[in-house]
Parts: structure tokens; C-alpha cells; sequence
């Protein structure tokens, strides 16, 4: 069996169970909600939907990415225990977390010389990283070394696909991504944003939708403009829903049976309390594998 660690961040958004069963091993982001700090840690801490009942009766919320120390304690036990870490990060198009990380890795290594720690860019988040990750266990599990491991995360991260929309304008006005006369007008209009991911790791507007209905139904278009294979897509697939369970459900449904060849049923997570804390309640994300992502 390979001797080394698949590691990442909470911030890929899967539950501990899957985390655990694959092999996955995590560290935590924090976030403060009213002032008090909890750990990301799959909801173990705060249940997720008192923590988006708490942020949409007007919470304030602040996250803080894992800083160098905090990956040196975390990385240490397992250079200890004879094993090598490939560590996957949360993009660096929206964290700085990858800083930290190579940091400790250098310190590390300079400690235990006969020991390598790869640090990889997912850029991706929630359980789009998530994603990445589980077939990175698969890769590991058929016999791929780190160094291969490494090589193909890097090679392949481009070709994960993330798709967001939000039915709640309020915390894109609130963190100032959009302005308070944009999001009344929109708010009054029905008007859903879609996002996706770019081919940096930013999230990246793509378009304005009028009505719920419309936004899952577009998302779905966009899945099989994108996906391997198109409407023969036959990987996995996952979402992410912000207390909004029932529009995540709908998206699977329509996923499920415009993708008979699917891997699987879809797999619905919660978008975790640090990405969270910054988009709200009220978002659905659709990620999948295919073509390598472009600006």
C-alpha cells in the first residue's frame, strides 16, 4: 500500500463519513459567528442549518484561513510516522491558504529530510475540491504514487466544473459584490446570478436569470454544454446547497435523468460555514468533470 497522506482542507465541503471512508484526512478553517469562533469541521461544532438560520436572521459572520502553524502541528504526525502528504489546497483565487501551507512545508522538509510534502492548487471549492479529491483517493487506492498523484491533481484540477447560482440577494449585498440599488432591483425582479468557477479558481458572474425555474434549468444546460461526453456523461456528480435542500434536489432530479449514465446518484452536501459565511443561505453549486475550464 502506498505509504503517504491525501490531505485537504475542510473547505472541500464533503461530509466526515465520506472524508473518512475515502481515506481523506482534513484540516479545519475557522469562522467566527457574533464574534465567537468555531472550527469548520463538517458541522460538528454548529449544526448547518442553525448556523444559516443564525446568518439569516442577521448574524455577522468572518472566516480565517489555517495559518503556518497551525499546518505544521497538523502536517508533523504524519512525517513522524514514516508517510509523505499530498496536500490539496482551496483555490488561490479566492484564499491564500496555499501560503501557508508551502511555508510549513519547507520548514518540514528542511526537519525531516527523507520525507516530501506536495502542496497542490485545487483551484476549485466546496465539494467541487470535494470532487477532486475522492478521485484522487481512487487514483491512490490503484497504486499511483505521490509524486503521480501530485502530477495528475495538478494536470486534471481545470477539468472539475463548478456552477453556482443564489436565489438570495442579500449577502452579495452585504459583502459588496454587488450594490444595494442592484440587488433591490434585482430582488425585485426575481433575479437569480449564475456563477461559475475560471480557469484561476475565481468565481466569476455569468449570467443574470429571471426566475428559480429558469437559473436550475440553466444550470443543468450548463452541465451538459461542459460535461465529459455531453448528455454520456457517466462520472460523478455533486452539489452543494446553503439551507436550500429542496432547489438542490430539483437540480439532481433533473441531472439524474438528463444523464442516464451517470456514476451514481448525485451527491448533495452542505456548502460549509467558511464559503458559507460568504455566500449565505440560498445557494445551490453543481460540479462535475469535462472539458478544461477557460477564462
Amino acid at each position: 500500500m502506498n505509504n503517504y497522506v491525501i490531505s485537504c482542507c475542510s473547505t472541500a465541503d464533503l461530509t466526515a463519513e465520506h472524508f473518512q471512508k475515502r481515506g481523506i484526512s482534513y484540516i479545519c478553517f475557522h469562522y467566527e459567528l457574533d464574534g465567537k469562533e468555531y472550527p469548520d469541521d463538517c458541522g460538528k461544532s454548529m449544526d448547518f442549518e442553525d448556523f444559516y438560520r443564525a446568518m439569516d436572521n442577521g448574524a455577522d459572520t468572518k472566516t480565517s484561513q489555517v495559518n503556518t502553524e497551525e499546518f505544521e502541528a497538523y502536517f508533523e504526525p504524519f512525517l513522524k510516522e514514516g508517510k509523505d502528504i499530498v496536500h490539496v489546497c482551496l483555490s488561490s483565487g479566492i484564499s491564500g491558504v496555499i501560503n501557508s501551507a508551502n511555508v510549513a512545508k519547507r520548514e518540514l522538509e528542511e526537519k525531516y529530510p527523507e520525507r516530501k510534502i506536495y502542496v497542490v492548487d485545487s483551484l476549485g471549492a466546496s465539494s467541487g475540491y470535494g470532487l477532486l479529491m475522492d478521485q484522487l483517493a481512487d487514483l491512490r487506492d490503484e497504486g499511483m504514487s505521490a509524486a503521480q498523484v501530485c502530477e495528475w491533481a495538478m494536470e486534471h484540477c481545470l477539468n472539475v466544473h463548478h456552477w453556482f447560482f443564489s436565489t438570495d440577494l442579500k449577502f452579495y449585498i452585504k459583502g459588496g459584490r454587488i450594490s444595494k440599488t442592484a440587488g433591490f432591483v434585482g430582488g425585485m425582479l426575481g433575479i437569480c446570478p449564475l456563477l461559475n468557477m475560471d480557469d484561476q479558481g475565481r468565481l466569476i458572474p455569468r449570467a443574470k436569470i429571471r426566475s428559480k425555474r429558469k437559473v436550475i434549468q440553466a444550470i443543468v444546460d450548463r452541465m451538459e454544454e461542459n460535461a465529459d461526453n455531453g448528455l454520456d456523461y457517466s462520472g460523478k456528480c455533486y452539489i452543494s446547497q446553503s439551507a436550500c435542500v429542496e432547489d438542490a434536489k430539483e437540480v439532481a432530479r433533473l441531472v439524474e435523468e438528463r444523464f442516464p449514465k451517470l456514476n451514481g446518484k448525485v451527491e448533495i452536501n452542505y456548502v460549509g460555514t467558511t464559503i458559507g459565511s460568504h455566500t449565505g443561505p440560498g445557494t445551490v453549486a453543481l460540479f462535475f468533470w469535462g472539458k478544461r475550464r477557460e477564462a
